[in-house]
């Protein structure tokens, strides 16, 4: 029988509450302008001196209060959450940009891919097939750099801000072997990332083919899930038609029972390489330089006790510290197929 569960462990709480105003006229909440939401939220910024807002532009605070539907407070919250983030984790955002080679692997194996066309509500695409990655050549704090580099660049639209993204993870032949490298403190890490600190609106998320192991790894997570977050994570085993519920079969590649063209995730890795090399000396990118702030807890010669449960089998040129056992990665390459040659990161190639 074909499986498909929805990932909500909990009834929506508004599913049996009696109508208490029916028939009665509530007042509609004034909403503000976007220059009135503006002003408002830059007259908080004052009010955290802790919080280093190093960018503070109208089209950068936009995101946030798009985000939170123009709700000044929350939107403030969630910028906030974002740059603090930001303090707490300096060694995800050094050279944050598709030059850097684990960055690169990761986006040309599909991590993720970005489909050309919107859904029916105007939502970006988002698909992950899990099958490629490559875990002995980059880690999962590679495919998360990866995915953050990704949706900063799509959160520049204002179409994504206003209507969201929909993630579609397709879990076929993912082996038990790769499912060890799903480190569970990186995995909250990200989850963190995500679902406090980042202006996106993430519609749905749905799961397909997903094996056992995959299934008691999000049990394991399903703490650090929000109420509104598991509702919006949909498990349909190998049921297709489910899945083409949410998401139409017409933008969809093949792999996923869609009438669309195979995937091929180097149309994103391409483009995003290309507009990279281009605002690589932009000042208001948000790469942070390698040595910039406070990076104590990386150079810190104190390991944790017990062993590191991060596997270091990634490519050698990542070189961003993990604080999560205070080391660099370490590994020599593998050999790559000719499909995913890196784009040369000297100074030569950004002249071509």
């Amino acid at each position: 029988m074909a499986e498909y569960t929805e990932y909500g462990f909990g009834m929506r709480l508004d599913a049996n509450l009696p109508r208490l105003n029916a028939g009665i006229t509530l007042p509609k909440k004034d909403i503000p302008t976007p220059e009135q939401a503006l002003q408002s939220i830059r007259s908080l910024l004052r009010s955290r001196p802790d919080v280093e807002f190093t960018r503070t532009d109208d089209e950068f605070l936009l995101r946030f209060l798009h985000a939170r539907k123009m709700n000044v407070q929350e939107s403030f919250q969630l910028l906030t959450n974002y740059f603090l983030y930001r303090q707490r984790n300096r060694h995800l955002f050094i050279h944050l940009n598709a030059q850097d080679e684990s960055i690169q692997l990761a986006l040309k194996d599909g991590f993720p891919g970005v489909l050309q066309q919107r859904d029916r509500k105007g939502r970006c695409v988002l698909v992950i097939f899990t099958a490629h990655w490559d875990h002995c050549n980059y880690s999962l704090i590679a495919v998360y750099r990866a995915l953050l580099l990704t949706l900063e660049k799509l959160v520049e639209e204002k179409q994504n801000q206003l209507n969201g993204f929909v993630v579609v993870v397709d879990w076929t032949d993912f082996s038990f072997r790769q499912s060890s490298n799903l480190n569970p403190k990186v995995l909250k890490l990200m989850i963190e990332g995500l679902q406090d600190c980042f202006p996106a609106r993430f519609k749905g998320i749905h799961f397909i083919n997903q094996p056992w192991y995959v299934e008691a790894l999000l049990t394991m997570i399903r703490p650090f899930l929000k109420e509104k977050t598991k509702e919006k994570i949909y498990m349909h085993g190998n049921n297709m038609s489910t899945l083409h519920e949410y998401v139409s079969k017409d933008i969809l590649p093949s792999e996923l029972g869609g009438e669309g063209p195979s995937f091929n995730p180097t149309v994103w890795s391409d483009r995003l390489l290309e507009e990279s090399l281009k605002t690589a000396e932009d000042p208001l990118n948000d790469t942070i330089s390698e040595g910039s702030g406070n990076d104590s807890d990386s150079s810190s010669s104190t390991e944790p006790e017990g062993p590191s449960p991060i596997s270091s089998n990634v490519r050698k040129s990542e070189t961003v510290p993990d604080s999560l056992n205070g080391k660099q990665f370490t590994k020599k390459p593998l050999a790559r197929k000719s499909s995913h040659a890196l784009t040369p990161i000297s100074p030569a190639a950004k002249k071509s």
